[in-house]
């Protein structure tokens, strides 16, 4: 087995935690806390490329050989059946990997002409399933793959066309928009007049643990507090249908919080992304089209294999915050507040208690997300729907790490689907619940929205 190598990692504890899970982040007891910790005991100190790979601390023996191996298999290149080993890819799909994605652990790379690397497009036409989710398209189902192994047709190709969108500040400066047009090229069969269509990115792996372990009470609470503060946020939490309860429950994954765990958001990205069944999906992706292969290999994922890999992403530790003492760091931090970022992207919350992973349990962590859905306006809009979320709605995503994104990947891109090529760019596509946000961005002067932006990159 090829394990990744180890890292020097320092590891500093938190304080005993004692407050209430859903307790606003203003109201935390600051004595003795060390701002760094954005993932509690979770937290890793690496400003490394690898800076996102590392396993959360205290792991015995089996649970850290489990761990390695959900980090190998996510290394693993599927091919097509029958094969020894890493069998199955297909007939359609959208990438060979997990990592082929998710880069470093991190988020992928939008689509530069004709290349989608790590972007997916999901479709549905109007109307609701039994569950109360989006509606597959006849032919297509819910998300379009863009590969096919040989002698099956891709279900279409996806092409993005960017325009230009200035946007002038009081002082005289410009920051340029990039805004998408999605094209769909060469369909296999006709696609109906009404689909929808919504381009995802892939996001950072870690840290998925900490959110997992956010007691939804608190989730709620967060709801609650906004609508009670009449601000004009108004989050909302999404409830989807889960296929391993059987019933639905509180939405944390996803860009529209449309899955409800871990098991099954990377079972889905298997099915979907790569073409590959497992316990939770038997079903291949392009059961009851054309592509479909017959064989009677289903499910293909080996139960092991996935528990190792939601495992694996369960157990990733969090980066440390970087350069917390420096004075345009806090006063950046102000603004962010002031700005009412935080409303949305609330800075801190404690996990519940897991008895298993002590790193995960009780911890007081700093993920800025409230896991709630927020209408970000038209500009953001893919007007698709996704159970409770509307066209316009989007969750909160995470900010924990988001000054890494250019270690590990290279070039930086932000929002769901890549378009903003700068935290700048990314802030002035808020609109919607975060229009005055926007707007007081837009009033700070240049040297206050470089403050807030090295908060950002500090995280």
């Amino acid at each position: 087995m090829q394990i990744k190598k180890i890292y020097v990692v320092a590891l500093l504890l938190a304080s005993p935690m004692l407050l209430m899970m859903c307790r606003r982040a203003d109201t935390f007891d600051e004595s003795g806390y060390d701002p760094q910790l954005s993932g509690g005991e979770s937290t890793v100190f690496d400003i490394t490329s690898k800076a996102f790979g590392h396993s959360i601390p205290g792991l015995n023996a089996n649970d850290q050989h489990a761990h390695d191996l959900g980090d190998e298999q996510s290394d693993q290149t599927f091919v097509t059946a029958p094969a020894p080993v890493n069998s199955g890819l297909g007939p359609i799909y959208n990438n060979v990997s997990c990592k082929s994605c998710h880069h470093n652990d991190g988020k992928g790379n939008p689509t530069t002409g004709l290349n989608t690397s790590s972007m997916l497009v999901r479709v549905s036409i109007p109307g609701s399933d039994e569950n109360g989710g989006p509606l597959p398209v006849p032919g297509f189902g819910l998300q379009l793959q863009d590969l096919a192994i040989y002698g099956k047709q891709p279900e279409a190709k996806v092409n993005i066309v960017y325009t230009d969108q200035n946007v002038i500040y009081p002082d005289g400066t410009i920051t340029v928009l990039h805004k998408p047009a999605y094209i769909l090229l060469n369909p296999y069969q006709p696609l109906p007049g009404n689909v929808m269509l919504s381009a995802r990115m892939a996001p950072p792996f870690f840290g998925l643990g900490l959110l997992d372990m956010i007691p939804e009470s608190a989730i709620i609470g967060f709801a609650a507090q906004q609508a009670s503060d009449n601000k004009g946020i108004s989050g909302r939490p999404n409830y989807v249908y889960d296929p391993v309860a059987g019933k639905k429950l509180l939405g944390r994954y996803g860009m529209k919080a449309n899955t409800a765990t871990l098991l099954t958001q990377v079972a889905a990205a298997y099915q979907q992304d790569m073409g590959i069944t497992s316990r939770v999906f038997p079903k291949e992706s392009s059961y009851g089209q054309p592509q479909y292969d017959g064989r009677n290999d289903d499910p293909e994922l080996q139960d092991t294999i996935l528990d190792a890999t939601v495992f694996y992403i369960k157990t990733l530790a969090v980066p440390a915050r970087r350069n917390t003492t420096d004075p345009q760091v806090k006063q950046g931090e102000v603004l962010f507040a002031q700005t009412g970022c935080a409303s949305c992207h609330i800075p801190t919350v404690q996990t519940g208690t897991d008895v298993r992973f002590k790193a995960l349990s009780n911890q007081r962590i700093h993920p800025y997300t409230d896991l709630l859905l927020h209408d970000m306006g038209a500009g953001l809009a893919d007007g698709r729907p996704d159970f409770l979320a509307g066209g316009s709605e989007w969750k909160t995503p995470v900010l924990w790490g988001i000054g890494l994104f250019e270690r590990t990947n290279g070039i930086p891109y932000y929002l769901h689907d890549g378009r903003a090529r700068s935290l700048p760019e990314a802030i002035l596509w808020h609109d919607g619940e975060a229009a005055a946000s926007r707007r007081q961005f837009i009033q700070l002067s240049a040297s206050e929205r470089d403050n807030l932006v090295l908060f950002l990159k500090s995280l």
